[in-house]
């Protein structure tokens, strides 16, 4: 099984690969928590549906500058791999006779169109956003559920604070209390190591910069015993400022201030930093000799960027944040109500986008800066609302047994409600069907208006909004009471008034009658191997010959049901009259029995009485299919007179039916007769025309002309 696996995923791996030009026309790979993110030489000709038909696919987003996405779901880390692991991909990018693109031409193809669009540097500071944050995805919700968890515990009188960084706790809880402060106090070293990486310096010299800062010595500087220090108050916060560089070098006029800050959790300076590194690291590697750079490279950028970082890129990081969130607790404090509303409703158009990353690194500021978060409870009345939505459509695909939607829906949900993730949802289903949204947006700002109502909640820690993580907010009854609402009422709107337009709702309903037509030929190819296979096994005596596929041989097939014969490709399905299932005829029936058109055992048997596979003696398997997309009837109409394995006998019958309950339902009583396993035969041929009665000779197969044998080896 696990081969098998194995196979299947590396075949959709394959599959993507070709559907988006092949490797020639990747230029680079990354992923996110849910996407492949391609970046073409030419996005033009790739076709989303071909995409979206391959299993692993949830779902395409075609985007400007000839970058694509491509939704996966969880599973992307595994898909990436496999991907990175084909051996056509060694070749990624090279375009054909082995040339590389130039820098000048990924560029170009990088900043090409663009909103985030039309102005390409748009595009490419939301992907270094998005790049500096998404591979510590998983350690961030990791640290969620510890928060939960802690929260939790606090709620129910068990531990006293716990959110502050002085909070005084027994041993044990303390422990568990660094598993998740750890991963936020160091969050500006791991974005300072991503955002360096992509920028395409060493990331560990940007580590290494942004380490300074976060040093024992470097917090306790202003209380040297020879410090020359002062308060100053910006922004609503104090800043310690001690002056340096005075003792050392007499040759300075004036000493240096140097700002003095908790950088734990930080997030703007290191990525600051890092824009600020890649150039000087480009520069370092033309101006210092190859022989030279493992040395001196890094002993450049440091000596340059501890500075330049210390002084004055991380000073103007903390107050840009502070800014910013000064400015969005002003709206909050000026109206709550205004507040809870504005956010869920402005989520939706920004997470498609990307903009979402500098409100997620504002979060954080807040909570190391005023201890409390007030922007993640309106969120999470979006990322309900988005949930819900999912929710609808993933009970729609199980009313309409749809196995392709079921799947990319569950996972959705899933991935919503547990991990706190919208990107599934939004890019494998939302942003396909459009009506979604507006409906989506009722959900919002039904949880908004309960939260403003209810005075806004708040968080002392970052957590992704999920159902696991509602303990985590300052008033649980009324976040909970805000996020299930919005959930209940996108559900609600979604699911009563569809996801769909009514033409993809008609090209959805023909696509699941293909796969189902196309589901029960291979079934019962299946199920007549199987069949063979147990009869080997349990027979008393010899197997009965297969005399259609001796070589040459030609076999008449009977007609199973009184009615018109008519050309195969006249059958009103796609999936019939193209012969993808099998080749045969159809029959408009005038009789309301169908019978066996010959000796053999019944390998399917639909309880709804819409088809059967019968598995002839002679070797030749058919499938006989009452009528078109009659399986939505649900057995209504159908009598059913034989199972699975039974045997039967030419003129037994199988099923009778009312054609009156398939016409007054808008169904064709046209019944496929088909042979599916063709490439047994070298011709299969309709024989039967105008009127025919149970047991007339309507289809002729000729078996394959034997082998030739091998010319012996000289």
């Amino acid at each position: 099984m696990a081969q098998e696996t194995t196979a299947s995923t590396t075949s959709d791996a394959a599959a993507i690969v070709d559907a988006v030009g092949g490797p020639d026309n990747i230029t680079s790979l990354t992923h996110c928590a849910t996407r492949l993110r391609f970046q073409l030489r030419d996005g033009s000709g790739v076709d989303k549906d071909t995409v979206e038909k391959i299993p692993a696919v949830m779902g395409a987003v075609p985007q400007s500058g000839n970058r694509y996405q491509v939704v996966i779901g969880g599973a992307v880390a595994t898909v990436y791999n496999e991907i990175m692991a084909l051996p056509q991909m060694s070749a990624m990018g090279s375009g054909g006779g082995g040339k590389k693109p130039s820098d000048a031409e990924v560029k170009a193809a990088a900043r090409q169109g663009g909103i985030r669009g039309k102005f390409g540097w748009v595009d490419t500071f939301f992907e270094f956003l998005s790049d500096s944050f998404r591979p510590i995805i998983g350690v961030l919700l990791g640290a969620s559920l510890f928060i939960t968890f802690m929260a939790l515990m606090s709620t129910l009188g068990v531990i006293g604070n716990w959110s502050s960084g002085e909070a005084q706790l027994p041993p044990s809880w303390a422990f568990i209390n660094l598993c998740w402060r750890c991963v936020f106090y160091f969050l500006p070293l791991s974005v300072a190591y991503n955002a360096t990486k992509k920028v395409g310096a060493d990331p560990w010299i940007g580590f290494s910069v942004m380490a300074v800062l976060l040093l024992p010595g470097f917090m306790t500087a202003d209380n040297s015993l020879m410090a020359d220090s002062h308060v100053a108050h910006v922004l609503g916060q104090d800043i310690n400022i001690v002056h340096v560089f005075r003792q050392p070098f007499p040759i300075f006029d004036h000493q240096l201030p140097l700002t003095i800050f908790d950088y734990g959790q930080q997030v703007f300076p290191p990525l600051l930093m890092a824009g600020v590194l890649g150039p000087l690291y480009k520069l370092a590697k033309k101006i210092i000799p190859d022989n030279l750079q493992l040395i001196f490279v890094p002993f450049l950028c440091m000596l340059v960027m501890i500075p330049v970082t210390a002084f004055v890129l991380g000073p103007i990081g903390v107050y840009a944040g502070a800014g910013l969130s000064t400015a969005l607790k002003a709206v909050n404090d000026l109206s709550p109500f205004i507040f809870c509303l504005l956010i869920p409703l402005l989520y939706p158009f920004m997470v498609p986008l990307g903009l979402h990353w500098p409100l997620n690194a504002v979060m954080l500021l807040n909570i190391q800066a005023i201890g409390y978060d007030y922007i993640q409870g309106p969120m999470g009345a979006w990322n309900f609302a988005c949930f819900g939505a999912s929710a609808a459509v993933l009970a729609i695909s199980i009313r309409e047994k749809d196995i392709e939607m079921r799947q990319t829906a569950t996972g959705a949900v899933v991935a919503g409600l547990v991990g706190g993730i919208s990107e599934p949802s939004l890019y494998g289903i939302h942003l396909r069907f459009r009506r979604i949204y507006p409906r989506m947006l009722i959900g919002c700002v039904v949880g908004g208006l309960i939260q403003g109502i209810g005075g806004g909640v708040t968080t002392n820690a970052f957590v992704f909004t999920s159902l696991l993580t509602i303990p985590a907010f300052s008033n649980i009854p009324l976040y909970a009471i805000s996020v299930l609402s919005a959930f209940a009422v996108a559900f609600v709107a979604v699911y009563f008034s569809d996801y769909r337009t009514a033409e993809q709702r008609a090209e959805a309903k023909q696509r699941l009658a293909q796969e189902r037509d196309e589901h029960e030929a291979k079934q019962v190819a299946h199920e007549s191997r199987k069949a063979e296979h147990e009869a080997a096994k349990t027979a008393a005596g010899p197997a009965p010959a297969k005399t259609a596929l001796e070589p040459n041989a030609v076999t008449q097939v009977l007609s199973p049901l009184a009615g018109r014969v008519i050309p195969l490709e006249d059958v009103p399905d796609p999936v019939f009259s193209a012969g993808t299932v099998g080749r045969g005829v159809g029959i408009e029936p005038t009789g309301t029995t169908v019978v066996s058109p010959g000796d053999g055992t019944i390998v399917v048997a639909q309880a709804t009485g819409h088809a059967f596979g019968v598995k002839l003696d002679n070797g030749i398997e058919l499938l006989i299919h009452v009528g078109i997309d009659t399986v939505n009837l649900e057995g209504r109409g159908f009598d059913v007179k034989v199972a699975k394995g039974d045997r039967v006998t030419a003129g037994d019958p199988l099923v009778t039916f009312d054609p009156e309950v398939i016409t007054e339902a808008g169904y064709s009583l046209v019944t496929p007769v088909l042979v599916t396993n063709v490439r047994k035969f070298a011709g299969i041929d309709r024989i039967g025309d105008g009127e025919v009665n149970p047991g007339d000779a309507i289809i002729q197969t000729t078996a394959k002309p034997p082998k030739e044998p091998k010319p012996a080896a000289e």
